[in-house]
């Protein structure tokens, strides 16, 4: 009986055995690796820098009254068109309408003294020339002197009244520019005078919606490659589908420091508008700063560098085994790198090696698969 329990367990033992050596043995048998390949072709590339930003109002007016009073007879609302001129709203001063009355009566005081001080001179001329005495001679002097007084005094007289006018014509507020109200921050009633000037909101803004331009922020290592003229291609998070164009306009030589991290602000003009864009939207935006026609092209994952040299592995047809080959690289972006030499057009690069088991495969990606475009701003 002892004798039985001891063959069965040698069966056992040898059974386990030879099913972990099969199992052992299945899963360690290597398949031939697999490659994915790109044929290396002529093309058009695209080297772009993103921008994020948004929309602003290039031409933009703040309606900011320097006298004080109550408003009153508010003409307009935001949204409101309106012209260069145009009654927006008055301020109640009547302060200021006596001011003027006063600056005026001594304006008109100051040119009667003026006249008559003239006049004397004329009369004292007349006495001389008819009794030419010493003692008429100063007083001819006198009054040249009297003269120069009066006319200063005028002048200064003449500066007030105007500067009266002024103030007192500021009762009534008009739009300083064509455009629409973009901001109305008063109501009737309003004192101006009492706004506390770290918190007072200008009462009216007004912007040229006509001026729409967008105004990005661009990383400090990428703006020395932003110059004037280049051209942009924008869209919009609020508006699906739309992608707009234009061209730099201007480019900020201070930049902003925010966390550490310098940008540097470009405002870009678009080349046609749409009705649906509206001040402050945001914006993304890709600056174009080169593009090259009919050059050699691979995508960017095909490219390796070993030793400060550039090279990929080319599979042409007929072949198991990709052959490597030294390439000259020239510009790229995000998706594709230019290839100067080292290979044809035709040849088929390897973007991908796929290495398996007959259980389980695992997969080496020698770089990004199948060649993509930058978000329309690429073509071949």
């Amino acid at each position: 009986m002892k004798m039985k329990k001891t063959y069965i367990v040698v069966i056992a033992l040898v059974v386990i055995g030879g099913g972990y050596y099969w199992y052992k043995k299945s899963n360690t048998a290597s398949t031939a690796p697999i490659y994915k390949t790109a044929v290396a072709e002529k093309g058009m590339l695209t080297s772009s820098i993103s921008g994020s930003g948004n929309v602003i109002v290039d031409q933009l007016a703040t309606v900011d009254p320097t006298i004080s009073g109550t408003v009153a007879n508010l003409a307009v609302k935001i949204g409101d068109p309106v012209k260069k001129g145009q009654l927006l709203f008055t301020i109640v001063n009547d302060q200021l309408g006596v001011s003027a009355a006063k600056a005026g009566a001594s304006y008109a005081q100051s040119k009667k003294s003026l006249d008559d001080q003239r006049y004397a001179k004329k009369q004292a001329e007349a006495d001389y020339k008819a009794n030419p005495k010493k003692l008429l001679k100063d007083k001819v002097a006198l009054a040249d002197n009297a003269i120069d007084i009066a006319e200063q005094n005028l002048a200064v007289s003449a500066a007030d009244y105007r500067n009266q006018l002024a103030d007192a014509a500021k009762r009534r507020v008009t739009a300083p520019i064509d455009g629409t109200v973009n901001e109305v921050n008063i109501k009737n009633g309003d004192d101006l005078g009492k706004s506390s000037s770290s918190t007072k909101l200008s009462p009216i803004i007004i912007g040229d919606l006509g001026t729409l331009k967008a105004s990005v922020s661009v990383n400090e290592v990428d703006i020395p490659n932003v110059a004037e003229g280049q051209k942009v291609m924008f869209k919009f998070s609020a508006i699906d589908g739309l992608e707009l164009s234009g061209k730099v306009e201007k480019i900020d030589s201070l930049g902003t420091i925010t966390q550490g991290v310098v940008t540097y602000n470009v405002t870009i003009g678009f080349d046609v508008t749409d009705p649906r864009i509206k001040p402050q939207m945001s914006v993304s935006a890709n600056i174009i700063t080169a593009v090259k026609q009919n050059v050699l092209l691979v995508p960017g994952g095909a490219v390796k560098t070993q030793g400060g040299s550039s090279y990929v592995e080319v599979l042409n047809d007929g072949s198991k085994t990709p052959v490597q080959k030294n390439v000259e690289i020239g510009l790229s972006n995000n998706t594709d790198t230019e290839i100067i030499s080292g290979i044809s057009s035709g040849d088929k690069v390897v973007t991908q090696t796929i290495t398996s088991t007959t259980k389980a495969a695992s997969t080496t990606a020698s770089g990004a698969g199948g060649r993509g475009g930058m978000g329309g701003f690429m073509g071949h």
